[in-house]
């Protein structure tokens, strides 16, 4: 039975049950077919005696009802033999009424007297009081049964939420994965060892129990898992990390107890757990202790897994962004066989990630799907995915038939920096402050030589930037070397040199820069051993805690000593970098001017532009070899003067007239 008959189902006894007790509201609250009269005909009824075959005492609603031998009309009401009154005294009922009654029935005027209706009252009242706590309790029924997803299973909470995926979903195969091919090649020997047992058990090889895949966010684990899914002709049962953590202790490991029993009768099969880190791991972490009730459930994962009553023909594969907070028993050969990582894609796997997402849609003639893999280094298969599919919402708003560069290019700016803040409003001095910011960015990065080449900078506002400076490699790299990062340090530095150049004074704008070029300083210093100084020493241990999944502090572990050096040595990088970046500012201070000139008039400057505004800059030379912090080495051009931090410098008549400015945007 599927959820929607369960639901209507449900509300229809819920619905009985409300008009149940309107009806017995209406039979215990009503007086039935009893005509009111006054107190003194009811006097006169009793004094007389005759008429009255029985006589009925409701005490809680203070009445006599009376039932007549023949019908008698009274006034306002017409001839009836079931009459009520209030009592006659109007209050409670008094002895001479009881002797009254008495008398009658001894006289056999009447035939009884009693008060056993309000007896049958006072049970009304009772079950009247009931029904209001027992409708909250079939309701408090129905919403934990639609929780636990269905009718049928109300306090059914140690049952598997796994899905089990069957032949009629949508199949994802290893045809729709790209940019994993190791992944690939590992998960496609599991399926062909599960459809081809006998080619490996002759040589004596076992079916791994676990594989655990791992991974930045958006780089396809879940994909992989879908593709296995797709391409195995075995059951396959997926299921989330949080689906086995509940309030009560205990619960979980019933859940994970569950999933397997189910897996093992339907073996051999594949179990698939999404974010396996929500119920794995580390164990006895965090502060106060742990979590009881998902170190149980983990205890029982571990146990079905490779426990001394286990059972072949299950493969678990969990996925996660975080396998470093993973408990080490759970990381096991025996448990998990195989680790596959799932990383960013390379250059070759970019461009087969494109592919994937470009099929059905039309592309002009000037797209170039190889160039776009260039453009995005670091991007994830999500990224991609995204930049694809912004690039067609943009093609689509401005109803042209096909997606071209100019869409692609504008979706990786999105995706990297948001969307455009067209309505941000900016004055022309904060403009032009944020062009030589920019500027100063660009001009630094074409004058190093260990820095990626200028792709493209703008004043446009996007997401919360005023501007930005894109450099992209020409290749990937894993590595960086010594230079390379004083360079990088430099280009950050790069805006604020030009804010104190030209203005003599910085701005918030470096914030982030800063910031990032602190980082980047320590880390050269601390862990990267790139002070000459200091050495090739590990500086400082952070606290990573598992059961948070970040980093909560860093403790020291070096003498205040050392901790005075390492902030000189850091400093002294970032005024390394500084230094560098204020001479090539100084030395091409006339290309900084053209260069924000065009920038103020365009607003955005490609490679192209660049290239023509930068014709005359030549490349700094290499860094030193490593000693101290370096200096570059002579070069064959005549020395240039550069004034100094302290100098003043005369700042160039630059005007811009806004109408032009609103013009062009």
């Amino acid at each position: 039975m599927d959820r929607t008959r369960i639901f209507k189902r449900t509300w229809f006894w819920v619905i009985l049950v409300v008009l149940g007790a309107i009806l017995l509201t209406g039979i215990f609250s009503s007086s039935g077919d009893y005509k009111k009269i006054k107190s003194s005909e009811a006097s006169a009824l009793l004094a007389d005696g005759t008429n009255i075959k029985k006589v009925l005492i409701q005490d809680k609603e203070q009445t006599l009802q009376f039932e007549l031998k023949t019908p008698t009309s009274f006034d306002k009401v017409d001839k009836t033999t079931k009459v009520q009154s209030q009592y006659p005294a109007g209050g409670n009922v008094s002895k001479d009424l009881y002797d009254r009654l008495n008398a009658l029935a001894a006289e056999k005027k009447i035939e009884q007297f009693n008060t056993d209706v309000a007896q049958d009252s006072t049970l009304g009242s009772i079950l009247l009081s009931l029904l209001p706590l027992a409708l909250v309790v079939l309701l408090l029924l129905f919403f934990m049964s639609q929780m636990q997803g269905g009718g049928s299973r109300v306090l059914n909470f140690g049952k598997s939420k796994a899905k089990l995926i069957s032949k009629d979903t949508p199949k994802t195969t290893f045809a729709d994965v790209a940019g994993a091919d190791e992944a690939v090649e590992e998960l496609h020997e599991i399926k062909d060892f599960l459809q081809n047992p006998a080619k490996y058990q002759a040589l004596g090889a076992k079916i791994p129990k676990g594989v655990l895949l791992y991974g930045p966010p958006g780089t396809g684990k879940t994909l992989l898992a879908r593709a296995v899914a797709g391409e195995a002709s075995v059951p396959f049962y997926t299921i989330s990390g949080s689906d086995f953590v509940e309030m009560f202790v205990g619960v979980g490991a019933s859940r994970v107890r569950d999933l397997f029993e189910q897996a093992k009768q339907n073996a051999p099969a594949i179990v698939f757990v999404d974010e396996i880190d929500a119920v794995g791991r580390h164990r006895g972490a965090g502060l106060g202790g742990g979590h009881d009730e998902r170190e149980q459930t983990l205890n029982q994962l571990l146990v079905e897994m490779d426990g001394f009553d286990a059972k072949g023909g299950v493969i678990l594969i969990a996925a996660t962004n975080r396998p470093d907070i993973l408990d080490p028993a759970l990381l096991r050969p025996g448990r998990f066989d195989r680790q596959i990582a799932v990383d960013r894609p390379d250059m070759e796997g970019r461009r087969a990630i494109l592919r994937v997402h470009a099929k059905g849609k039309p592309f002009t003639p000037d797209v170039d799907l190889d160039t776009i893999a260039r453009r995005t280094p670091g991007f994830t298969g999500a990224d991609l995915a995204n930049v694809i599919n912004e690039a067609a919402l943009l093609t689509a708003r401005v109803s042209k038939k096909a997606i071209s560069d100019a869409e692609l290019e504008e979706s990786i700016d999105r995706v990297v920096a948001g969307p455009e803040r067209r309505g941000r409003v900016m004055s022309d001095k904060e403009k032009l402050v944020t062009a030589y910011h920019e500027g100063g960015h660009a001009l630094v990065a074409w004058a190093l030589p260990n820095t990626a080449p200028v792709h493209k900078l703008t004043i446009l506002p996007r997401g919360r930037s005023l501007g930005h400076t894109l450099i992209l490699p020409v290749e990937d790299k894993y590595t960086q070397t010594r230079s390379e990062m004083i360079d990088t340090l430099a280009y950050a530095l790069g805006g604020r040199a030009a804010e104190e150049l030209v203005y003599h004074e910085p701005t918030t704008g470096a914030g982030n820069d800063i910031e990032k070029a602190t980082a980047l300083a320590r880390s050269m210093v601390t862990e990267f051993g790139m002070s000459s100084k200091l050495g090739a020493v590990k500086y400082g241990t952070s606290g990573d805690e598992p059961f948070l999944g970040r980093t909560m502090g860093h403790t020291r572990d070096y003498s205040d000593s050392v901790a005075a050096d390492i902030d000189a040595e850091i400093r002294g990088l970032i005024e390394l970098a500084h230094d560098e970046a204020w001479e090539i500012l100084a030395e091409y201070r006339d290309v900084l001017d053209n260069m924000v000139l065009e920038l103020m008039e365009k607003e955005t400057l490609t490679t192209q532009d660049m290239a023509r505004i930068c014709a005359r800059v030549v490349k700094r030379p290499p860094m030193a070899p490593f000693n101290g912090f370096g200096k570059r080495t002579p070069s064959d051009k005549p020395p240039v003067s550069v004034p100094s931090k302290d100098e003043p410098v005369a700042e160039p008549a630059i005007v811009i007239a806004p109408t032009a400015v609103e013009e062009s945007r």
